[in-house]
C-alpha cells in the first residue's frame, strides 16, 4: 500500500483499497488536465505516484479508458472526475477531503510553487482544494 494512500484512507475515512484507487484516479486526472511540466514534476516528487496512476488510471484498464472517453465526450474536467469518484462510492465530502489531502501532500513533496502551477492550470480545481 502506498504511504500517501494510507494517509488518505486514515484522514478521509476510506477503505485502503478505495483510497489507493481514488488517489490514482485523481493523480491521473491531474496528469491529463494540468500543465505538463508542472504536473510531471509533482507526480515524480510523490513516492509511488507514477505507479498509482499507471495501475488505477492507465489506458490498459477498461474502467480508466472508458472513464477517460466519457470525460472527453462531455463530462470532463473537475466535474467528470467527481462523477468517476462517485461511481467508486465516494460522496462529495469524501471527494473534497481527498482533493485537499492530495494537494496538501503534493505540497510537502513537490513544493508550493509546483503545486500552485498545477492547481492554477486546471479550470475550477482551486475551488475544491
Amino acid at each position: 500500500m502506498n504511504a500517501l494512500a494510507t494517509r488518505i484512507a486514515e484522514n478521509v475515512g476510506l477503505e485502503p483499497d478505495t483510497a489507493e484507487k481514488a488517489l490514482g484516479m485523481m493523480l491521473g486526472f491531474l496528469q491529463r488536465e494540468a500543465d505538463d511540466g508542472a504536473v510531471a514534476r509533482m507526480i515524480e516528487a510523490i513516492p509511488g505516484a507514477m505507479e498509482l496512476v499507471a495501475e488505477h488510471n492507465g489506458e490498459g484498464e477498461s474502467k480508466g479508458l472508458l472513464g477517460g472517453l466519457m470525460s472527453a465526450i462531455g463530462g470532463g474536467g473537475v466535474m467528470g472526475l467527481g462523477q468517476q469518484l462517485m461511481a467508486q462510492g465516494l460522496g462529495m465530502g469524501e471527494i473534497t477531503a481527498l482533493a485537499k489531502e492530495t494537494i496538501a501532500a503534493a505540497r510537502e513533496y513537490a513544493g508550493d510553487d509546483v503545486v500552485d502551477e498545477v492547481v492554477n492550470s486546471v479550470p475550477g480545481l482551486s475551488q475544491f482544494v
